[in-house]
């Protein structure tokens, strides 16, 4: 009796109805979920996914730890948001020790950083699309030029997924001095060779073809659910923590928010190529404003026990809250993490209905969630 029973999935009834279960294993190296479709034919009825196969309980473990323990599990919710996750973390903390202004050089910086596990995150995205329409050419020189930022986050601060590079009270060690050049010349770079195959894949009739009024996501659906990121955004959703809440430098930054109407693939893929040149005008815009000299941060030592506050950033998947409540002794007593994954799960669940089986991998990876990130 002390045994979880396993969930109970939906049961769609009717003529000619059948179930395909996919995973927890899938292929490849992706993380374990469990899906559970019901289909007439090709078409989806139904899907119900069935995930927390990771779950790390990285929550209960922070409890009554030491802050700068509870910061290194921060930085392991979701890899490809590890920045993101430790931002946030560490914007929380700032609150609490009473630090409202961090050294400029170090706001500067993480907004660079940012900005580079976005570009990061979404070129690998819009590769997944390219793979999932057999258009193997662009898929390739998107995860080229992903390739590209990750070997300059390595160069910047030896991590190519940006792990360690935050502390509470700025960033490890001045990274970006003496490395301006790199950076400049490496997004410009990018900046010709992203749009250039841009341009092909928005040229081909077939590929558009399987994007367009695929996976609609409605902007009431989106709402109900609480649609955060590229997949609200899609939806008419005009929301951006950025801007809306402004963190790091974005408020000395200027840049678009980009938001489409149809919910469909083809919007969220535009959303994601679209902030990825915006990306490109904040990095090259924080290395303009970057002072010549100054501290990269301010270290956070000892925290006020029992006191609260809330982190939140612009992951690349969305809306990222963290909560935390401080313990005695340096010690965090509570801590809350609410991911983008989280949010967007159901909304992957209705985005597929009406669609056909094997327009599921496109779907998904159109929003691309975190299992991990979701399953904490």
């Amino acid at each position: 009796e002390f045994i979880r029973k396993s969930q109970e999935f939906t049961r769609i009834e009717g003529t000619g109805v059948f179930e395909i279960p996919v995973g927890p294993v899938h292929a490849g190296i992706i993380e374990p979920g469990h899906f559970r479709f019901s289909v007439a034919g090709e078409p989806i009825i139904n899907l119900e996914a069935k995930l927390y196969y990771v779950h790390k309980g990285i929550e209960k473990l922070s409890e009554n730890s030491n802050f700068e323990k509870v910061f290194f599990l921060s930085e392991r919710i979701s890899g490809d948001e590890t920045f993101s996750n430790s931002l946030a973390f560490c914007q929380a903390l700032e609150k609490i020790a009473g630090l409202h202004k961090l050294p400029e050089r170090a706001e500067l910086s993480r907004t660079i950083f940012c900005e580079l596990e976005r570009i990061c995150s979404h070129l690998g995205d819009i590769a997944g699309i390219c793979v999932d329409v057999a258009f193997g050419f662009a898929a390739y020189q998107f995860n080229m030029m992903r390739r590209w930022i990750q070997m300059l986050n390595e160069q910047l601060t030896g991590s190519r997924f940006l792990r360690s590079a935050n502390i509470p009270g700025g960033i490890r060690q001045d990274f970006i001095k003496g490395k301006e050049e790199l950076i400049v010349n490496t997004v410009k770079k990018l900046e010709k060779e992203f749009n250039d195959t841009v341009n092909i894949i928005r040229g081909k009739s077939l590929f558009i073809d399987r994007v367009e009024n695929t996976g609609v996501v409605s902007n009431k659906t989106a709402l109900d659910l609480n649609a955060v990121g590229p997949g609200g955004r899609a939806a008419g959703i005009d929301a951006d923590v950025r801007r809306d809440f402004p963190y790091a430098a974005y408020d000395k930054v200027k840049f678009k928010i980009s938001v489409h109407n149809n919910g469909d693939v083809n919007c969220r893929m535009n959303v994601k190529i679209e902030e990825v040149n915006e990306a490109i005008g904040i990095i090259l815009q924080a290395i303009e404003l970057m002072p010549s000299d100054g501290m990269a941060a301010e270290p956070v030592k000892d925290i006020e026990p029992f006191r609260f506050a809330f982190g939140i950033t612009e992951s690349p998947r969305g809306e990222n809250i963290h909560w935390l409540m401080s313990g005695e002794n340096n010690t965090i007593s509570r801590y809350k993490i609410r991911t983008p994954s989280f949010c967007n799960w159901p909304v992957l669940c209705h985005a597929v209905k009406g669609n056909i089986v094997p327009d599921f991998p496109l779907i998904n990876k159109s929003f691309n969630l975190s299992y991990s990130g979701n399953d904490l």
